[in-house]
């Protein structure tokens, strides 16, 4: 069957009605499966809750402090480069290295806590519950008759779920009460950053998200459960999304060797021979970036995100009840042929300033769009580009794995169903 042009372009006006305004910013019932571990945190709020809130985490997000998680990204950057270093010319499952890395840099960003070196190996034990926890929540999502909470609890997956969001709040509580055992209240102050009046805890060593909840919990604007809620939100959101974000990215870059070495030779200009990295080469990045753009638009991280309707919505010549839930396919509308010529096509010059122009605000939307879009896209990018750069600085990227052998599960972050396997080759 053929559609005219115009059909995809109407979807993307009512996509716009949907995300644009406050009206219809509540979730749907699905994401009910991360309220035992996310409770009321940022991802699954709504109404005036979930607006205090991401009025304190905005500041968190702002650029002057993502400087200071830079030399955190840095560092772990680095390790994954040393990691690669025992794997190199051999095929690699790059899934689980890739979710490492985000898991330790998120970990280290919004609580200040480094996994592999906690003391007690609790560190390890919290990384492997956050695991489990998230390949049950997967579990759950492509089983219907899991989805009531009596009979989940009841189930296997339910009880596990139960002993390793045990694990995770332990470890996240006693992580909190440490860092305000060591939170000087007078190193805090008020800083206004745009037209924001935002708290922002200044500090001579590493900086953390949690430092702000602290800080803004004295001003009473948050409480000690809400605190919690936020950190295991972001712990969640921050590692997982990416990890699919780099997983995808490197998948491209391997099969389109031609622009493998546009980003080479990007990246030599850059450095040019210069072994430290700072936030000012990250910016300079430019097709990097697009590379990492047109990978996303190819391999959203997030594949779909869905809305539940808080009135009746007009839409065309359809009256939508309240109530309704509106899926909205992320993957599918970028591969439309009518918003992007050669849509299958990996071409990064697709965001070439010029190239961008007359686009619909909502025709490309990784990071979803309108007043929920994802508060950590900043972060993301800056981590992105740091491992990326990193990596293809040392080696040249082989592919094992290709596109067509993909097969993704259903989840609400693109998954494939195998092992993505890739060759890394030192550079010299």
């Amino acid at each position: 069957m053929c559609f005219s042009l115009e059909i995809p372009l109407l979807f993307l006006e009512w996509i716009q009605i949907v995300m644009s305004t406050m009206k219809h910013h509540e979730k749907s019932i699905i994401y009910k499966f991360f309220k035992p571990w996310l409770h009321d945190g940022l991802l699954v709020s709504k109404g005036s809750k979930w607006q205090e809130r991401r009025k304190i985490l905005t500041s968190a997000f702002h650029f002057n402090i993502l400087r200071k998680y830079f030399l955190i990204i840095e560092e772990n950057s680095q390790k994954l480069v040393n990691v690669m270093e025992k794997n190199s010319g051999e095929s690699v499952d790059i899934v689980p290295i890739l979710s490492e890395y985000t898991l330790n840099s998120i970990s280290e960003s919004a609580m200040g806590v480094e996994l592999d070196k906690d003391p007690m190996y609790s560190g390890l034990t919290y990384k492997t519950a956050v695991y489990e926890t998230i390949k049950i929540f997967v579990h759950r999502f492509i089983r219907i008759y899991l989805y009531p909470d009596f009979l989940f609890n009841l189930s296997p997956g339910g009880i596990k779920q139960a002993r390793y969001l045990s694990i995770i709040h332990t470890f996240i509580r006693n992580v909190i009460n440490k860092r305000k055992q060591n939170f000087q209240y007078n190193e805090k102050a008020s800083d206004t950053l745009a037209d924001n009046d935002s708290y922002v805890y200044k500090k001579k060593s590493r900086a953390a998200m949690l430092d702000l909840l602290i800080s803004a919990e004295k001003e009473g604007l948050i409480n000690d459960d809400g605190i919690i809620e936020e950190v295991n939100t972001f712990m969640f959101e921050g590692h997982d999304t990416t990890a699919a974000g780099l997983t995808f990215c490197l998948l491209t870059l391997a099969e389109n060797q031609d622009v493998q070495e546009k980003v080479y030779q990007e990246l030599q200009s850059i450095f040019n021979g210069r072994e430290d990295v700072t936030l000012e080469d990250l910016t300079m990045m430019n097709y990097l970036e697009r590379c990492i753009k047109e990978s996303m638009r190819l391999y959203p991280p997030v594949p779909f995100i869905s809305r539940t309707l808080s009135e009746t919505v007009k839409l065309s010549n359809y009256t939508v009840p309240v109530g309704t839930m509106c899926h909205i396919h992320i993957f599918d509308m970028h591969r439309q042929e009518s918003l992007f010529k050669n849509a299958e096509k990996f071409d990064p010059d697709r965001f070439l300033p010029e190239n961008s122009v007359g686009r619909h605000p909502y025709s490309y939307i990784p990071f979803s769009a309108g007043p929920r879009n994802c508060i950590g896209q900043k972060f993301a990018m800056m981590e992105m580009k740091s491992a990326l750069s990193a990596l293809l600085k040392n080696y040249k990227l082989l592919p094992v794995t290709t596109s067509k052998d993909l097969e993704f599960i259903a989840d609400l972050v693109l998954r494939n169903s195998k092992p993505i396997y890739l060759k890394f080759i030192k550079r010299h």
